[in-house]
């Protein structure tokens, strides 16, 4: 089974900020281990902070890959593009973040990817990598 992980802006600072929301791991670190985890899955990895290349991504390997776990970050909430993007492809996906973003300021509740995602995970901090990963066995 093919996988793609795509994270959103600011993610590459995982480890550095705000470790109080979003922990003290790199993504990097947490990526290795998941790979050691799911030693059965082919998994991609691809990180931006850029709108256009996450939806290059998304139409990249939206009609090869058996399923996608996206953390757009804050373009959940802005992007109308993602989110037709997501709803184009073929893949199903994950919206998956690590705060619990209905606990944070109001305008983390709106997603702009969530009505055409497979399902939402969030608040399980990096593990709900592991419970999107899951939820494609």
């Amino acid at each position: 089974m093919r996988l793609a992980i795509i994270n959103g802006p600011n993610l590459n600072l995982l480890g550095k900020r705000e470790p109080e929301i979003y922990g003290s791991n790199s993504f990097e670190d947490y990526f290795e281990s998941l790979q050691n985890k799911f030693t059965d899955l082919d998994f991609t990895y691809f990180q931006s902070n850029i709108e256009g290349e996450i939806i290059d991504k998304l139409h990249e390997v939206g009609f090869d890959y058996d399923g996608i776990i996206l953390n757009a970050g804050a373009y959940t909430h802005t992007s109308i593009g993602i989110g037709d993007a997501v709803k184009g492809i073929k893949a199903p996906v994950i919206e998956v973040h690590i705060s619990n973003v209905h606990s944070r300021e109001e305008f983390r509740h709106k997603s702009f990817i969530a009505a055409n995602a497979k399902g939402v995970i969030f608040g399980f901090g990096l593990k709900s990598y592991d419970l999107a990963i899951e939820s494609f066995l």
